[in-house]
C-alpha cells in the first residue's frame, strides 16, 4: 500500500520530469537584440566581450551582421560590423580562441565586382579591431553555396552545403584543419544527414554532440525543427533526436548556438500581445506587429541541460 508520502513523492518526482522535458525558453533581450525585425544565428565570443548577430530582411535582400560591446554592465548600441554593411552577410560564428570570426558572404573575391555564390568568410582580431575579410578558401568553398560555420577546438570547421555527395539537397560536412590548411570536406554521415536538407549545425568545441536544423524528419512539430546527434567513440554521429516541444515549434526554429551554459536559437514562433477578450485599437495591433514575437524571427535562451540529454 502506498502511503500519502510515497504518493506525493510519486507526484512531485513526475511533475520534475514533465518540467524537464518540457523546456521554456525566453526572449534573449527582448526590444534590444529581439525586436520587431529578423534577428538570427547570434555569436558571442569566448570571453563574453563581443557579440555578432544578423540582421535579415530576405524580401528585400538585406542581410546585414550587427555587432555588441559588454562593457561590463550592459550591452553596446547595435552598430554594423566593421566588415559588413555592403553584401549579403550572415551566420558568424568565433573561433574557440576568440581571435578570428568566420562568416558567410556572397561579396566577390576582391571585395570589388558582382555578387557571387555564398562562401565563407573570416576576419582576424587585432589590437585596433576586426581587419579586413579574408576568404576561407577553395578547400572549403565551392562553386555552390556554403552556410553556418561552426569551429571545433582545434580549428576544424563544421558547414552546410550543396555537395555532389549529398544524400539530400543540403548536408553538413566537416572540413579538418591541419598545420595551417582546411582538408577536403567530408560528409558526416548518415546519423545527422539524410534524404531530407539539413542545415546550420552547431558543434559542440569538443566533438561530443553536433545541433542543426531538419524540415520534415522523424517527429517533426513545424516547418523545420532542431535535433541533436551525439558523437559515437568510433568517430559516427548516432541517430539524431528531435529536440521536441518547448525548443521546437509550429513554426521555423534554427540557427543554435551554445555559450557557456546556455542554448540559444532562433525562432520565428509568434508570441500573442493582445488580448483576445477584447476589441484592440490600431496602436495597440501596431505596436504588436512591430516589436518582439511577431513571427519575423527572434533569438531565444534556455539553460543547456534542458537540452543535453546524452542516453
Amino acid at each position: 500500500m502506498k502511503t500519502p508520502c510515497t504518493i506525493l513523492f510519486i507526484a512531485c518526482s513526475f511533475i520534475k520530469v514533465y518540467a524537464q522535458s518540457v523546456p521554456s525558453p525566453i526572449i534573449f533581450l527582448p526590444d534590444k537584440v529581439s525586436t520587431g525585425n529578423n534577428e538570427r544565428d547570434l555569436a558571442i565570443s569566448p570571453d563574453g566581450s563581443d557579440m555578432f548577430y544578423t540582421l535579415q530582411a530576405p524580401r528585400n535582400g538585406v542581410s546585414v551582421i550587427l555587432y555588441r560591446n559588454w562593457n561590463g554592465a550592459t550591452w553596446s548600441e547595435a552598430e554594423v560590423a566593421s566588415f559588413s554593411g555592403q553584401y549579403s552577410d550572415l551566420e558568424p560564428a568565433f573561433s574557440f580562441d576568440g581571435n578570428r570570426l568566420f562568416f558567410v558572404s556572397n561579396r566577390p573575391f576582391n571585395n570589388t565586382g558582382a555578387i557571387k555564390d555564398f562562401d565563407i568568410w573570416y576576419v582576424d582580431k587585432s589590437g585596433k579591431g576586426w581587419a579586413q575579410p579574408v576568404h576561407a578558401g577553395m578547400q572549403i568553398n565551392s562553386p555552390k553555396d556554403e552556410y553556418y560555420p561552426s569551429m571545433t577546438r582545434d580549428g576544424s570547421v563544421y558547414f552546410t552545403a550543396e555537395r555532389p555527395d549529398a544524400l539530400g539537397k543540403e548536408d553538413i560536412y566537416k572540413s579538418q584543419w591541419k598545420m595551417d590548411h582546411f582538408e577536403t570536406p567530408v560528409n558526416i554521415g548518415t546519423g545527422v544527414n539524410s534524404v531530407l536538407d539539413e542545415f546550420n549545425a552547431f558543434v559542440d568545441p569538443n566533438e561530443q554532440y553536433i545541433i542543426y536544423g531538419k524540415e520534415g524528419g522523424e517527429g517533426d512539430i513545424g516547418r523545420g525543427d532542431l535535433y541533436i546527434s551525439y558523437r559515437n567513440l568510433d568517430g559516427t554521429w548516432s541517430p539524431a533526436k528531435n529536440l521536441g516541444l518547448g525548443i521546437n515549434s509550429q513554426r521555423l526554429d534554427y540557427c543554435p548556438f551554445v555559450y557557456k551554459g546556455v542554448f540559444y536559437f532562433t525562432s520565428e514562433r509568434p508570441v500573442p500581445k493582445l488580448d483576445a477578450r477584447k476589441r484592440s485599437s490600431l496602436t495597440e495591433i501596431l505596436k504588436s506587429l512591430n516589436s518582439f514575437g511577431n513571427g519575423w524571427g527572434d533569438i531565444y535562451s534556455v539553460p543547456l541541460h534542458q537540452v543535453i540529454h546524452k542516453p
